[in-house]
């Protein structure tokens, strides 16, 4: 048997009951493995939860930081977009304005803020330009230059202007009239020679015919030189100079003669060589240049002092500027001024020297010559595109249409810059890309810039004369697009531009439209390609179009997408004002109607009836544009014929209860506008507290509804000819138009019925109504044109259409007529009770369409 280890216990396993039996040392044992089992499972446990959150707050903290750089991305990346070209290939070439493959377009009087001036379409044009001056009438300078209301000319504007070539105007100053007439000769590689006249003469029956002073000057814009060239002690005989665009120049200020003969005629020479910081100050720096010190002595009258350039002397702020390095990079200024009673007659001569084989100089009997077959050239193409005198219009008549056609084509203005452009995503304003811009403007002395609302109208005349003119304007427009597809409402390009510009309406935000009249003169070139045959005889139309057509699309997506309604197949204008407690009624700038009233409480439930009408037109035109191209045109449509259903336009706009078309909003009738109360303590000065300004007091609240405002938004389903011609709403539009205690008058349609609670009513303290029943002539002008339409297709109001179709043309066209003869002006709108012109004026941008509604070429 084996040996017992020494050392060792042996214990018996057995028990007298035959049961295992555990001995409680090793029972304790065990229990402390197994607790130290769970202990160790607990702690993994409880580290493996440390570490889930630890890896969960390591992911989130990740997370935070992608998307923290997303969101600073994504910011970045939409604050640029409102600044990122289209992608697009632009519809004009960059030398398209280039003398080269422009060279009849290059030089022309694209200056409309100044009264008479020239410059190129060039980014750093070399321009030229008048001033003038009245000699002894007191101690006051009145300059005149620029076209500013406050001048209060008796008249001016172009008698005849054929948009490229040639232009005379006239204009009427207090006892003077002067007659401005330039001719352009091509030659060379610059764009030619160009000549201009100006004749001078007494128009009062004063014994003393009156001194005035003349003064010529031509200027760079940051670019080219100038060298002044004296002749005969101080007289300023030529100027030479040089620029990129233009090579070598040579500008001869010729000797006055005595009226329309060519005697010599005595006169006072002064001159200025100076620098300019920019175009804007030209005026300033002339004003502070003039001096008393100068004699002006006749042979056969009396010794007179007289005012003239001198030294000029710069401005405070100027100087301060040039102390800081803050001056911008200065420019060539010279002016020659010529002194003399009238009447007289001086020719300024621009020659290019690249012209080199010139017959003759355009002067005097040569200049002569070519006016007068400039002038029997523009008469008969305005006859023939017109006719006006075989629809037996008086020769009065004829020449007041051809100076509406004129003043529109000689208010065509080329502008070079960027605009001030913002975002929601954007603290501060930014720069807009660089771009030209070929367009009308409204008003030479109030709106001497492009308005996109209003060159859609422009267009409607111009394409009219000459279809080229329009196809650059629009191009030019349609280049100013960004890659979201917006277009700044207002182009303001330069410091020139900005000048004239209250500062608050210069910043151009990405939110806000403006009616899409673009598609109306769009609309006049695809009907014109249509008639001539397509294709095979337009090939240079259809080319064009397909250059538009991305931008086109991208542009009307962004209609389509941004200005939505709350409701399918709804629109709503952006923009409106916010500050509800100074407006009557907020205004919508952004529809173009500024003023006229809509929901008295803006909010995302509106929805705006003249809105719908222009994305029907414009998506019935798009489809039609992507037809004539081969492009995919099923969604526009589509769109076109949902937006065009009556039964939808009604659902969506008509109101039962005022039986006409309506807004929808958040609207009360019941708000008014009353003096705020403003507490003074007893004892206490007055004017030491804010003075009580009005502020609107609303007595009834508001409730989703239609608005009660009958007047031209009402009218836009017809204006626009979206109705059908047998629709009954049709006849409620007619009656409503021919009510004159509505909207009729004897001198066109007011803008709001003079039923209306807001019918003339002033919006704010400092506000005047402007679309709450003043007569404005490019919404008559549709509303003829849709007349002619009803009028001309079979329905049951088409003797009615007709009807009101010749009472309306007629009161118009007699009205703006008889105002021209009587102020001298086309203007901005009529009065509805007089029939008076106020506004702006010249007003030469859509209140020209009277020679459409003459022509009766709608």
């Amino acid at each position: 048997m084996g040996r017992q280890r020494h050392g060792k216990r042996v214990i018996s396993n057995s028990s007298k009951d035959g049961s295992d039996s555990i001995p409680h040392g090793k029972e304790d044992k065990k229990k402390d493995i197994a607790n130290s089992i769970l202990h160790r499972k607990e702690k993994k446990k409880k580290l493996d939860i440390a570490k889930l959150f630890i890896n969960i707050s390591i992911g989130l903290c990740i997370f935070s930081l992608i998307w923290f750089f997303y969101a600073i991305y994504m910011r970045s990346y939409m604050a640029r977009r409102i600044i990122t070209p289209h992608s697009s290939p632009k519809i004009l070439d960059p030398n398209s304005t280039s003398p080269a493959v422009s060279p009849h377009l290059f030089w022309g009087s694209y200056r409309p803020q100044v009264y008479f001036g020239m410059k190129t379409r060039s980014p750093k044009s070399v321009v030229t330009g008048l001033m003038w001056m009245r000699q002894f009438g007191g101690m006051d300078v009145n300059l005149r230059h620029t076209c500013e209301q406050g001048d209060q000319l008796q008249s001016y504007g172009w008698l005849m202007h054929d948009g490229m070539d040639f232009g005379i105007q006239e204009v009427r100053d207090t006892d003077f009239t002067l007659t401005t007439e330039f001719v352009k000769r091509q030659g060379g590689e610059h764009g030619g020679d160009w000549s201009w006249r100006i004749t001078a003469k007494q128009q009062s029956p004063a014994a003393q015919a009156p001194v005035i002073s003349l003064m010529f000057y031509v200027a760079t814009d940051s670019q080219g030189s100038l060298q002044a060239h004296i002749e005969e002690r101080n007289r300023l005989g030529s100027v030479t100079g040089s620029s990129e665009e233009l090579g070598q120049f040579k500008l001869t200020f010729r000797k006055p003669s005595a009226g329309e003969s060519s005697t010599a005629k005595y006169a006072s020479y002064n001159h200025l060589k100076t620098v300019s910081p920019g175009l804007e100050k030209l005026t300033d720096i002339v004003k502070n240049s003039l001096s008393g010190r100068f004699v002006y002595n006749p042979p056969s009258g009396e010794k007179r002092y007289y005012i003239a350039v001198d030294t000029y002397k710069p401005l405070p702020q100027q100087h301060q500027q040039q102390q800081r390095g803050e001056s911008r990079k200065e420019s060539d200024f010279v002016v020659h001024q010529v002194t003399m009673q009238t009447p007289f007659q001086i020719e300024v001569l621009f020659e290019s020297a690249s012209f080199r084989d010139r017959p003759n100089q355009l002067a005097a009997e040569v200049l002569t010559e070519e006016l007068e077959k400039r002038k029997s050239a523009f008469d008969a193409k305005f006859e023939e595109t017109f006719g006006l005198h075989r629809k037996g219009y008086t020769p009065a008549q004829i020449k007041f249409s051809k100076a509406a056609l004129s003043n529109m084509l000689g208010g065509m203005g080329y502008f070079y810059g960027q605009s001030a452009v913002q975002s929601k995503y954007n603290e501060y304003p930014l720069a807009y890309p660089e771009g030209p811009l070929f367009t009308a403007v409204p008003s030479r002395s109030f709106f001497p810039r492009g308005f996109l609302w209003d060159e859609g109208f422009h267009q409607l005349l111009i394409n009219k004369w000459d279809p080229q003119i329009t196809r650059e304007s629009l191009a030019h427009w349609l280049d100013m697009i960004n890659v979201e597809g917006w277009i700044p409402r207002e182009q303001i390009l330069d410091d020139e531009a900005r000048s004239k510009v209250p500062v608050e309406f210069i910043v151009q935000r990405n939110e806000n439209a403006n009616p899409p009249t673009l598609f109306l003169a769009l609309q006049k070139l695809v009907v014109s390609f249509v008639a001539k045959g397509g294709e095979e005889a337009d090939k240079d139309t259809k080319a064009y179009l397909k250059r538009l057509f991305p931008r086109l699309q991208t542009w009307f997506e962004w209609y389509n997408t941004t200005q939505v309604g709350p409701v399918p197949n709804s629109y709503r204008w952006r923009g409106r004002d916010k500050d509800t407690n100074l407006f009557l009624n907020p205004k919508t700038l952004t529809s173009g109607l500024d003023d006229y009233p809509r929901a008295s409480h803006p909010s995302q439930d509106e929805r705006h009836v003249d809105l719908h009408c222009w994305m029907a037109l414009a998506s019935g035109i798009m489809a039609d544009v992507a037809k004539l191209l081969g492009e995919p045109h099923q969604d526009y449509e589509k769109t076109h014929q949902i937006l065009s259903d009556n039964s939808v336009l009604e659902e969506l706009h008509w109101s039962e209860q005022l039986k006409t078309f309506a807004d929808y909003g958040n609207h009360t009738q019941l708000v008014a506008l009353q003096r705020e109360k403003v507490y003074v303590p007893p004892g206490q000065p007055r004017h030491q507290f804010p003075t009580a300004r009005l502020v609107r007091s609303v007595r009834k609240a508001p409730k989703l509804q239609y608005v009660n405002s009958l007047g031209y938004v009402s009218l836009f389903p017809f204006l626009l000819q979206i109705l059908q011609p047998d629709s009954p709403k049709l006849e409620h539009i007619l009656k409503d138009m021919r009510d004159d205690q509505k909207l009729w008058t004897r001198y066109g349609l007011r803008s709001l019925s003079k039923s209306d609670p807001l019918f003339m009513k002033r919006n704010t303290e400092h506000d005047a109504p402007y679309w709450r029943g003043p007569i404005w002539i490019n919404i008559n002008y549709l509303a003829v044109r849709a007349l002619h339409y009803y009028a001309n297709t079979e329905g049951p109001y088409k003797e009615k259409s007709a009807s009101l179709y010749q009472e309306l043309r007629t009161n118009i066209i007699e009205n703006v007529y008889s105002q021209y003869m009587e102020t001298g002006y086309i203007w901005e709108q009529y009065n509805d009770s007089t029939g008076k012109g106020q506004g702006s004026h010249p007003f030469t941008g859509w209140s020209a369409l009277c020679v459409l509604m003459m022509a009766e070429q709608y």
